[in-house]
């Protein structure tokens, strides 16, 4: 996936299990983010692409999507789904301002050292009046602190008011969490890091298969 500050690819190593476990999630998602991002035109860019299971969905709204991800290994998969992808690091992103009339980021926020410097380059590469569309894992309810339980329900963890990168706990399970560790980033954080980056909030949606909603979208934009 993504990366800012000097962490590895996470995923390098992950990106052939990845690939398969992954593409059933995307094919349910894909339709709530084309709802999320509403049709379009212009330069789409999928922050964190991974292998690109997104770009499709991205593409049906009308938009000419553009990948990014730091991860080699993700990137050799993206690379069969379009020709139109960058290996970059979400932090510093290589595009110049106000490139993106459209920024898109799914699935990123657990998986960088800075959302918030991850935003703040959004909002570098937006056009004026541009889009940004987060579809995230919602940090009170599907994040490293959460066990889910058997009923639908979740147990949370004191462990919630420690940000940044956590240590595997016995409630984590064999998943993705396990194999390229998960980042914190509290609900508080990421609103206050929007509000810093100068976007402004438009659309909020709590989502997901579980009786609990696991994924937080936001869509945003940058002042015309």
């Amino acid at each position: 996936m993504t990366r800012s500050g000097s962490s590895p690819a996470r995923y390098d190593g992950h990106a052939d299990w990845y690939e398969d476990w992954n593409r059933p999630h995307a094919e349910r998602y894909g339709a709530e983010v084309q709802q999320l991002l509403g049709p379009g035109e212009g330069l789409c860019l999928d922050l964190g692409c991974g292998g690109g299971h997104y770009f499709g969905a991205l593409a049906a709204t009308g938009r000419t999507v553009v990948g990014l991800d730091y991860s080699a290994g993700q990137l050799r998969f993206a690379r069969r789904r379009s020709r139109t992808v960058v290996q970059g690091d979400a932090a510093a992103l290589p595009f110049g301002d106000g490139v993106f009339g459209t920024v898109a980021t799914i699935w990123t926020s657990t998986d960088v050292d800075d959302f918030g410097a991850v935003l703040a380059e959004t909002a570098r590469v937006l056009r004026p009046g541009g889009l940004l569309g987060c579809y995230l894992a919602h940090p009170c309810f599907n994040g490293p602190h959460i066990e889910w339980l058997e009923d639908g329900g979740v147990r949370a963890h004191p462990t919630y008011r420690e940000a940044g990168w956590q240590s595997p706990a016995p409630w984590w399970g064999p998943f993705i969490r396990v194999r390229v560790g998960m980042r914190l980033f509290p609900l508080a954080d990421l609103l206050n890091a929007l509000v810093r980056s100068g976007l402004a909030l438009e659309h909020t949606v709590e989502t997901g298969s579980r009786e609990v909603p696991t994924i937080l979208a936001l869509r945003a934009r940058k002042p015309g």
